[in-house]
């Protein structure tokens, strides 16, 4: 930030777009005068409300008052059989992170005296539980080295009594006090009954990796759930953790290309493949390395299949010389390290590996969340949480348009530039539906919200020049 601009709170903020949230009372009146208007009227909040946010959204750009939830979990989830219970692995967890989580709270909820620990706690479940305490997982939030706070929910399942194919995890966020800031919903998770042991067919792509997804990485020995380790990096390094685990980006690399230079490749990932890990949030990377299927402990190298998921694999580090087993990517309690496999004496295309060389894949996803609870003009939950998919800039200068198309729109929603609110209009429509979209089915039609705002130019508002609004 520039001390200047922030020494001097008159002086408005860098440009930002972002959506702000009327309070009811004027939610009330908005929609009483939608139901009066016809579709599509632009419509803008009352100079005294307008004069009050600005306050509030010059405050919270200065001091940085962002908020943001990031749930990350697997695409897929291993259905449990009678009583035995298949806990999603890698296990759902939610990271908390930015600046706005570490503002100190109002008078309304301050701590009590000698009251320490966390600010929110969590709650996880599935999207058709019922909220019981034996439906949904509470998750103790812990700060990290990274200013992150990290929660897990370690024994999520789902069992064969629920019959659906895909399903949602549910995050319910309440804050010290009681007060309920929202409950947030992953991406959807595909319900499978075992890993496939037949060869993958690229005409059902459902299980199939591609090249540039992301996936995470773990190690059981014994199929003993007590010695999962999962490939994750802390300070700068791999490692294999008992606690975190991390999302890698998967790369088709290209023996021929500089290191982390990836040219476009896209396609399923095959056994056989050169390929490269990056985490996706630090940045590293491992070097290039054959992916290999793995059976009975072995590493077999002439398979030529997409890779499925929770399949077992292994990772060759490429240049080992002919004859010899090759060495592999593996670990030793907490540390990566490389394993020299032995060739087999029976079968000259398979190599023997140990326990640690043994990974098992599959595919992740994350959703993130973004808001400030100092804008709040009530204290009523932040979700759902607008979700923008598409923005359209259409004209220019004085007649300059911007919509916005995503999910959880409603008349209530304002834009601002900034500082400045713009002008909003709101529509609801549907459009064809697409495969593998929520909403959308055979046959059925995808809502389709949108919100269009442009400037608006008022001479004697401070900050309202044209060129801070659209750049």
């Amino acid at each position: 930030m520039d001390p200047a601009r922030a020494a001097d709170p008159s002086v408005p903020p860098n440009p930002l777009t972002h959506l702000s949230l009327q309070d009811r009372s004027e939610m009330q009146l908005q929609s009483e005068a939608d139901r009066r208007s016809l579709p599509g009227t632009w419509t803008r909040s009352s100079p005294e409300h307008t004069t009050i946010l600005r306050g509030g959204v010059r405050r919270c750009l200065q001091q940085r008052c962002e908020q943001t939830v990031r749930i990350l979990h697997a695409k897929v989830a291993q259905k449990s059989y009678g009583n035995e219970k298949r806990f999603f692995c890698p296990p759902p967890c939610v990271y908390l992170s930015g600046p706005g989580w570490r503002v100190k709270p109002g008078q309304d909820q301050a701590h009590q005296a000698g009251e320490t620990g966390p600010t929110v706690c969590g709650y996880m479940g599935l999207d058709s539980a019922s909220g019981s305490a034996a439906e949904t997982q509470k998750l103790n939030f812990e700060q990290q080295p990274d200013s992150r706070e990290f929660g897990c929910a370690k024994t999520l399942y789902i069992s064969d009594a629920d019959k659906r194919k895909h399903f949602r995890l549910v995050l319910r966020l309440v804050l010290r006090g009681g007060r309920e800031l929202g409950t947030f919903h992953s991406r959807l998770i595909k319900v499978i009954s075992k890993p496939s042991q037949k060869k993958q067919s690229l005409k059902n792509t459902d299980l199939c990796i591609s090249s540039g997804s992301k996936v995470s990485l773990f190690n059981r020995l014994r199929s003993q759930t007590v010695s999962t380790r999962y490939l994750s990096v802390e300070d700068g390094a791999f490692v294999a953790s008992a606690r975190q685990w991390a999302a890698f980006t998967l790369h088709l690399a290209d023996g021929h290309s500089a290191q982390g230079d990836f040219p476009p490749r896209e396609g399923y990932v095959r056994y056989g493949s050169l390929v490269q890990l990056v985490c996706t949030v630090t940045g590293i990377t491992l070097p290039p390395m054959i992916i290999r299927k793995v059976a009975k402990q072995c590493a077999l190298l002439d398979v030529d299949e997409p890779i499925s998921q929770l399949h077992k694999c292994a990772f060759q580090f490429p240049g080992s010389p002919p004859g010899g087993g090759g060495t592999y990517l593996c670990l030793a309690t907490e540390k990566v390290v490389q394993f020299q496999a032995s060739p087999c004496p029976k079968e000259a295309n398979r190599a023997l590996l140990n326990d640690s060389s043994c990974w098992t894949i599959i595919g992740t996803e994350s959703v993130e969340f973004s808001f400030s609870t100092s804008l709040a003009c009530t204290l009523e939950p932040v979700t759902p949480v607008p979700l923008i998919s598409t923005l359209e800039l259409s004209g220019g200068g004085d007649v300059a348009t911007l919509e916005l198309h995503g999910e959880n729109f409603h008349a209530g929603l304002k834009v601002w530039f900034g500082d400045v609110e713009a002008e909003t209009m709101y529509r609801y429509g549907v459009e064809p539906a697409v495969p593998g979209v929520r909403g959308a089915g055979r046959g059925g039609l995808l809502q389709r919200l949108a919100l269009a705002a442009r400037s608006h130019h008022n001479p004697h508002e401070p900050g309202a020049r044209r060129r801070a609004l659209l750049p």
